[in-house]
């Protein structure tokens, strides 16, 4: 009883830290989608243009953060660890709600994990949240690193690819989580999350070798998820990999 109590504590706390929502969040009653087999074109727009407002407002940050960080570095009232521990939080923050900065529905939930087909080798879904919870903790370190190596500048090439990571993850989520659009999925996963993390990770490497070695586990779990996104999507009927109109049937 207190091993399943003690779960029960550690699942709450780290879907509270990841905001995933566990309860009933479908956006449309049951399952029941009626997919028209037509290009959702409106929905690309908006996939596009989210992503890359995100991105801009992103940038936007670092920007402004490099600013920040300036007058604490150059004002003698602020102790030395001050901008580094500032910087920390805002890497945080950043890894663990990019989505604020998104303009696409990104709820987190397990709604759709928990409904579909699953391969046998599937991870339960506890087990999501608390990877990504490591893999912020990694993201912070070795944006850390980086950021010390260019001379606490965030307007640099490698930081800049990093929102765009963020940003791509976040609307993959949107696709799959949020839409369950499971064939548009497949191929988003590949060219957005799992490539940018493996630019990333070698512009890391590149920059600071502990950063981008630090960052290589996101590689290897974002490969595991591609795989498992490509199984959901054979196991659930193999739907157009291209983004299909959506139709709430009515019951």
């Amino acid at each position: 009883m207190n091993e399943s109590n003690n779960l029960g504590i550690l699942e709450k706390f780290v879907n509270t830290v990841m905001g995933v929502k566990t309860g009933n969040q479908q956006r449309y009653p049951n399952t029941s989608i009626a997919t028209i087999q037509e290009l959702d074109t409106r929905a690309v727009l908006l996939y596009t243009l989210g992503t890359i407002l995100q991105i801009v407002v992103m940038i936007l940050v670092l920007l402004g953060m490099g600013k920040l960080v300036i007058l604490i570095d150059n004002n003698s009232s602020f102790l030395s660890w001050f901008s580094t521990s500032f910087t920390g939080l805002f890497f945080a923050i950043l890894s663990i709600r990019s989505r604020i900065f998104s303009l696409l529905d990104n709820t987190r939930s397990r709604q759709t994990y928990d409904q579909v087909i699953r391969p046998r080798w599937s991870p339960p879904p506890l087990v999501f949240p608390i990877v990504w919870m490591i893999i912020a903790v990694l993201r912070v370190i070795s944006s850390l690193l980086v950021w010390k190596q260019m001379n606490h500048q965030f307007l640099v090439l490698p930081l800049i690819l990093f929102v765009v990571h963020l940003a791509l993850g976040d609307t993959w989520n949107t696709i799959f989580t949020v839409e369950r659009r499971l064939g548009a999925a497949v191929p988003v996963v590949i060219l957005g999350p799992w490539l940018s993390a493996v630019v990333v990770t070698a512009i890391y490497w590149q920059t600071n070798p502990v950063a981008g070695m630090t960052l290589s586990f996101s590689c290897v779990w974002l490969t595991v998820a591609a795989v498992l996104v490509f199984r959901i999507w054979q196991l659930n009927g193999s739907e157009a990999l291209y983004p299909l109109k959506l139709t709430p049937v009515e019951k």
